[in-house]
């Protein structure tokens, strides 16, 4: 549990204790996408101070929220445990929640494989979603995205953490690059023609009918907040 205690007595004042503290939650937002070095996280996290990730590592670690295993080839990772698990409806509501209010980022502002994974994965519509197989460019990042009634994501560039997992064989219906425009399709402000045609995306290679797949497959539902800042 972390250092502060709000002196109060319930389920909300515990969780905040236990994943409230600055940083705890981006890394429990890694650790949903899969297990993590301390040297991924750090990565993945740049501006947190080493001894800060430390900390919150052995806080998270006290909680039962996290727990460290050695990984054929890997060495010791970072996982979350069943308890930590239970987090994902909670972390990709906040993820659905703040992607309504994201503005354009600021000029430090980082964006990361996980990042880039887990708004996916919280704008992705199971009810809704048609069978199709994608690359998604953003920036450096490179993801392969195969929906196929399940999503399944895989990290393509940068490098993966060597955790495990195989590369998806074949090419992809169509390759999609973005830069921070793919909000205005993920929290529908804009459909596919509109983002296509406004330079938010581009069809690099591929079929570009598969684009309106994908906006029809990952949207968030409700009307767009007043955009803000942030990352």
């Amino acid at each position: 549990m972390g250092a502060r205690t709000y002196g109060q007595y319930g389920g909300v004042a515990t969780a905040v204790e236990l994943i409230g503290e600055r940083w705890a939650l981006l890394i429990v937002r890694d650790l949903l996408v899969g297990p993590r070095r301390y040297t991924d996280l750090k990565r993945g996290l740049p501006r947190i101070p080493t001894n800060i990730l430390s900390a919150r590592l052995k806080e998270l670690q006290d909680g039962g929220v996290v727990r460290r295993v050695p990984i054929r080839r890997c060495g010791l990772v970072y996982e979350l445990t069943d308890y930590g698990c239970e987090l994902e409806p909670i972390i990709l509501g906040l993820a659905r929640w703040g992607l309504r209010a994201l503005g354009e980022p600021g000029d430090d502002d980082v964006f990361s494989p996980d990042s880039l994974t887990v708004a996916l994965r919280a704008a992705f519509r199971k009810d809704a979603a048609l069978p199709a197989d994608y690359e998604l460019r953003v920036g450096d990042i490179a993801l392969r995205v195969q929906v196929n009634g399940a999503l399944h994501i895989t990290q393509l560039a940068p490098p993966a953490p060597p955790v495990g997992g195989t590369l998806p064989a074949g090419d992809p219906d169509i390759t999609i690059a973005a830069g921070s425009g793919i909000r205005h399709l993920l929290t529908g402000q804009k459909d596919a023609a509109a983002a296509l045609d406004a330079g938010d995306v581009t069809v690099v290679a591929g079929d570009p009918a598969f684009l309106e797949r994908f906006a029809t497959t990952f949207r968030i539902d409700g009307t767009p907040a007043t955009a803000t800042g942030g990352g």
